[in-house]
C-alpha cells in the first residue's frame, strides 16, 4: 500500500526548477521509496553498499560513468568527497534541472558537504514520518489512538499486521548500531540508549541538560554531544522559545520533543491503548504528536523557523506560529471538551504580546468538531490542522 506524501508536490516543483535535490530525514521515513516512485525513470544507486561508497569517495568520475544522470544517490553521506565532484557536474550545465537527487539520514556529514560544495545549487527538503492527514487520506477508518501508538513510519501502514513492539525494538537497535556508531561521538551504546530513554521521559518539556546529564551519570559536554547526535539523525527536535521585546523574564531554554509519537511510546514502554490512556504524562505525548502535525503544516506552507513556544515565570503557551508579521497561539490538550477556562494561557499571552499582531489560535484537542471559545480562540480538532 502506498500512502501519498504531502511533500510530493514540492519535490516535483523542485526537480523542475533546481539543479539538485537533497532529501533528508530520519531512517525509514520513506525518502528512497518516495523518490523512486516519483522518478522511476532515474538511475539509482545506494551508498549503503560499501563497494559503491568506496568508488564514489575515491573515484567519483568512474562512479558517474558507471551511474549516468539523471541519478538518485541514496545515503550520500557515506561518500563526503562526492560533493565536490557534484559541484563540477552541476556547474557544467547549470540550467539543466533535476538531474541529481540525493538522500541522507545523517545531517552532520550530509549538510557539511552540501554547505561547502552545493550551496545555492540544491534544494534541501526534510521528509518527516507520516502525518495524521496522510495516514487518514488512505486509511480513514484508523482511529487516533492507533495512529499515536504506531507513529508515522510508512512501513507500519504498508502492512498493518507488523508487530509494532518488534518494529521499534529493531529500529532502535539498527539506529544504535548504524547511525550512532557512524557519527563516532558515542563511546558506550548502553549509556547512549539510557540517554535516549531519559530524553523520551522529557519529551514535551523544557530541556535541562545538566539534570539530564546527572540522571545518566555523564558529563554535561557529553550530554550536549549526544543531543546533537539525536538532532542530526532526526530523532528529536529542539523547539526554541519566542522572545518578545516587551517581556523581560522569558525562559531561554528550548523544549525537547521526539520527532515521532510511535517511537516515543515504544521508549516509554507503552504497548496498547489502555496503557496510553492511563499513562500519567499522556498530555506530553499528545503535545509531542501535535507538534509533529504542526511541523508538517508549516513545511507544507513553505515556512521555516516559524514555530516556537512561549513561556515566562507565570504562564506557557505550547506553540507560537510566526508568519508574515502575525502570531497564532496554540495549546495542546488531551481533552475532548475544552472550555473557556482552557484558553486562559492563550488570553494571558495575547495580552502580554500586545505589541505583536496576535490573530488567533486555539486549543488543539480531541474534540470531534471545532468550536469557538473566547477572544477569537477556538477548540480545534487535530484533523483540522491541515485545513
Amino acid at each position: 500500500m502506498w500512502i501519498p506524501r504531502i511533500i510530493e508536490a514540492r519535490l516535483l516543483n523542485s526537480v523542475a526548477t533546481r539543479p539538485a535535490i537533497v532529501l533528508t530525514g530520519a531512517r525509514q521515513t520513506g525518502k528512497t521509496s518516495t523518490l523512486r516512485r516519483l522518478f522511476g525513470n532515474y538511475n539509482f544507486v545506494s551508498l549503503d553498499l560499501p563497494t559503491e561508497a568506496e568508488l564514489a569517495e575515491k573515484e567519483p568520475q568512474n562512479f558517474f560513468n558507471r551511474h549516468p544522470l539523471p541519478l538518485i544517490v541514496d545515503e550520500v553521506q557515506y561518500a563526503p568527497n562526492i560533493f565536490r565532484h557534484l559541484k563540477s557536474i552541476i556547474d557544467e550545465n547549470r540550467n539543466e534541472y533535476g538531474r541529481i537527487l540525493l538522500t541522507g539520514s545523517q545531517k552532520f556529514n550530509l549538510m557539511k558537504g552540501v554547505s561547502e560544495s552545493l550551496a545555492g545549487r540544491c534544494d534541501v527538503i526534510t521528509l518527516e514520518t507520516l502525518s495524521l492527514a496522510e495516514i487518514q487520506s488512505t486509511l480513514p477508518k484508523l482511529d487516533l489512538l492507533t495512529v499515536i501508538l504506531r507513529g508515522g513510519f510508512p512501513e507500519l501502514y504498508a502492512n498493518l499486521e507488523i508487530d509494532v513492539v518488534s518494529f521499534y525494538n529493531s529500529y532502535l537497535a539498527t539506529y544504535l548500531e548504524r547511525d550512532v556508531r557512524a557519527l563516532t561521538m558515542v563511546g558506550s551504546l548502553r549509556d547512549f540508549e539510557r540517554f535516549v530513554r531519559a530524553c523520551a521521559l522529557r519529551s514535551g518539556n523544557l530541556l535541562n541538560k545538566a539534570e539530564l546529564a546527572r540522571d545518566i551519570g555523564i558529563a554535561p559536554s557529553t550530554a550536549n554531544q549526544w543531543l546533537s547526535v539525536l538532532e542530526a539523525s532526526g530523532q528529536v527536535i529542539l523547539l526554541e522559545p519566542w522572545f518578545s521585546n516587551k517581556s523581560k523574564s522569558l525562559v531561554k531554554s528550548p523544549k525537547i520533543y521526539f520527532a515521532d509519537s510511535g517511537l516515543l511510546c515504544s521508549l516509554l514502554n507503552i504497548r496498547n491503548q489502555t496503557e496510553l490512556i492511563n499513562y500519567p504524562a499522556i498530555g506530553a505525548i499528545w503535545e509531542t504528536f501535535v507538534f509533529a502535525q504542526l511541523r508538517q503544516r508549516e513545511q507544507m506552507a513553505g515556512r521555516k523557523n516559524s514555530l516556537f513556544f512561549y513561556r515566562d515565570r507565570v504562564r506557557e503557551v505550547d506553540f507560537v506560529i510566526s508568519a508574515a508579521g502575525e502570531l497564532s497561539l496554540f495549546d495542546a490538550k488531551w481533552t475532548e471538551l475544552p472550555d473557556n477556562r482552557d484558553a486562559a494561557n492563550l488570553i494571558y499571552t495575547k495580552n502580554i504580546l500586545s505589541d505583536e499582531q496576535v490573530i488567533g489560535g486555539g486549543i488543539i484537542c480531541r474534540t470531534p468538531v471545532g468550536v469557538l471559545l473566547i477572544d477569537n480562540f477556538r477548540a480545534i480538532s487535530i484533523n483540522e490542522i491541515f485545513n
